[in-house]
């Protein structure tokens, strides 16, 4: 019989208490949010009300894009089989691969590398940025997070950038990360902007986030959206459709501004 403990740091669990990162959940129910519950776990500590903003404008900006992406696609279709919940959520994950869902990861590597290369090389920072992006499109190298196959000029980036701002978390990594879009933009005489994941692997780098576990804020809300997807597949579609997200027709609310206390 093997004896020897190992050692946990993130839930203590007795009797008639839970304590996460030493708080009582009882303590934190209706007095932090999720996002702070999920910044609690990753940095063993409650977040400042704008990094708790920051946080959860990070999770929301993911939720969901249409019926369009793949891992929407495989929830709706397994849906459509009449598959339970669990496996319509597994299928839509299992879809989330290295041209869908997952740039989040290889962007963040690619900033810290940048930040590195940056400190060790003592170039002005955009005199640094030109030379790494030249050398990137004459190695035909992929610079993940720019770019995206609808928008021109990504709306939650834009966002996210000010609610940085606001935290105290625009240094240099999102920096790095406006200058590789300009230059990006400049060498190849077509815009192609930061998106939404190289917005938050940018983010993620000025917390000093993980990077094995980067790709959960792709993942986590994105689990929301395929959610809402079978749920719509099973409650207003036939089963064993043929399913084309072109045909797709939104019918839902019309554009909406959010009250002034919302």
């Amino acid at each position: 019989m093997n004896d020897k403990t190992w050692k946990t740091a993130i839930t203590c669990i007795k009797p008639n208490e839970i304590l996460v990162r030493g708080y009582r959940i009882d303590e934190l129910l209706g007095k932090a949010s999720f996002a702070s519950g999920v910044f609690l776990l990753f940095h063993s500590r409650l977040p400042t009300v704008a990094e708790e903003q920051l946080y959860n404008a990070m999770l929301l900006a993911s939720i969901d894009h249409g019926v369009t992406p793949p891992s929407a696609q495989a929830a709706r279709l397994s849906a459509s089989t009449g598959a339970p919940l669990n496996a319509a959520l597994a299928a839509g994950i299992l879809s989330i691969n290295k041209y869908h869902g997952a740039a989040i990861k290889p962007a963040m590597r690619m900033f810290l590398e940048l930040k590195k290369m940056l400190d060790a090389g003592g170039k002005p920072v955009k005199e640094f940025t030109k030379e790494y992006v030249a050398q990137a499109l004459a190695e035909k190298r992929q610079l993940f997070g720019y770019g995206h196959r609808i928008h021109t000029d990504d709306p939650r980036t834009k966002r996210l950038f000010k609610l940085a701002a606001a935290a105290g978390k625009d240094g240099i990594y999102l920096q790095l990360a406006k200058l590789v879009g300009e230059e990006l933009g400049a060498q190849r005489g077509k815009k192609l902007p930061l998106n939404v994941d190289g917005a938050i692997a940018a983010l993620l780098c000025e917390l000093e986030f993980p990077v094995e576990v980067s790709n959960f804020f792709f993942l986590l809300p994105r689990i929301a959206g395929m959610t809402a997807h079978y749920l719509e597949e099973k409650t207003r579609e036939k089963p064993m459709r043929n399913i084309d997200p072109t045909k797709a027709e939104y019918d839902g609310p019309g554009p909406r501004e959010l009250e002034e206390n919302q």
